[in-house]
Order: structure tokens, then C-alpha cells, then sequence
């Protein structure tokens, strides 16, 4: 599983790519618009998915802290995050 952000950062009501590869582990890329990229872990929460996101640094070297993000689909079929933790 990878996610895919367009910015250096993930925030509430953004859109993410989810490119489901079918894979069941928890492991996952979450790569930013920057050219960061983060060892993560997901897991299916219905039809959402839950996003632990550690704590990194953006390619400008702006300290980004750790959050838990819930995955959603908007009614076009567009995965938005909503923050958790």
C-alpha cells in the first residue's frame, strides 16, 4: 500500500491517493509532493482506512509531528484525510 500526498504534509480535509497494490501487511510508503517519503502503518477501519503518520522532517527541513489520519471518500470517490490524534 502507498499514499501519495500532494504537499510536504498531510492536514485536515486534504486529498491523498491511495494506490492499493492488495497488500494486507501494515507497512506502507507515504510519499509527499517534496520528494519525502515515510515508512508508515494502515489498517482498514470499515470502508476508511487509519494512517499512522511518525514524526518526520519536510524536504525544507520543517519538523512535522507524528498523527493518526482517518481516510475517507467523499461522495466523487476522492480520499480525503480527517485528523484522529
Amino acid at each position: 500500500m502507498r499514499f501519495l500526498f500532494p504537499y510536504s504534509h498531510a492536514f485536515p480535509n486534504g486529498r491523498v491517493t491511495v494506490d492499493d497494490d492488495g497488500a494486507t501487511q501494515p507497512v506502507c510508503l507515504v510519499e509527499f509532493s517534496d520528494g519525502t517519503t515515510v515508512l508508515s502503518t494502515w489498517h482498514r477501519e470499515k470502508e476508511n482506512i487509519d494512517l499512522d503518520i511518525p514524526d518526520y522532517r519536510t524536504a525544507k527541513g520543517t519538523r512535522v509531528s507524528a498523527r493518526r489520519w482517518r481516510l475517507v471518500r467523499d461522495l466523487d470517490g476522492i480520499w480525503l484525510t480527517k485528523r484522529r490524534t
